[in-house]
């Protein structure tokens, strides 16, 4: 993408638009009509890089302003585990569209909505309004390359969110 595109140059914006994909796939992965296997290969992979992009190169940043909660940001990596369990849950079953998998696609949907409500009303608002525009720019380009580099290593694999639980835990 070109970075004359000013919403690559906001780390909110790019953040944001990363949730509306993730919504976007759990409609996917509901519809008898989709691939939902393939939906579900491509959220795990966006959800998992999402994540720790976030936590590696934008959470702690975010911290070091006034008018940023430091809770709703150490929560927000809780959040993360916990999405990233559900998802684990979700891989597990071998069945797509199995009554098992619609029950753990629905508990993945919720835990994933939650945090992307909670982390839009909080952690983002936050930025938005305490985070000058340059500073939230390179933290964009941070984010996108952890992002990108994730993308690029099969994160959404169960083997390596199975790693990423273990050492969250």
């Amino acid at each position: 993408m070109s970075t004359d595109n000013k919403g690559d140059q906001d780390v909110v914006a790019v953040i944001l638009k990363d949730h509306r994909t993730m919504e976007d796939l759990f409609r996917r992965m509901r519809s008898i009509e989709s691939d939902r296997a393939a939906a579900l290969k491509e959220f795990s992979a966006l959800l998992i890089a999402h994540g720790e992009a976030e936590e590696a190169e934008v959470y702690g940043a975010l911290k070091r302003f006034r008018g940023v909660d430091n809770e709703e940001v150490e929560h927000g990596s809780e959040e993360h585990t916990e999405g990233n369990k559900a998802l684990l849950a979700l891989l597990e079953v071998e069945d797509v569209g199995s009554d098992a998998w619609d029950e753990r696609l629905e508990e993945l949907v919720k835990a994933v909505s939650h945090h992307l409500d909670e982390e839009e009303r909080t952690i983002l608002n936050g930025a938005r309004e305490n985070v000058p525009d340059e500073r939230r720019a390179e933290l964009a380009a941070a984010f996108q390359k952890e992002r990108a580099k994730l993308l690029a290593s099969d994160c959404g694999s169960p083997e390596n969110v199975r790693k990423i639980i273990d050492g969250d835990g």
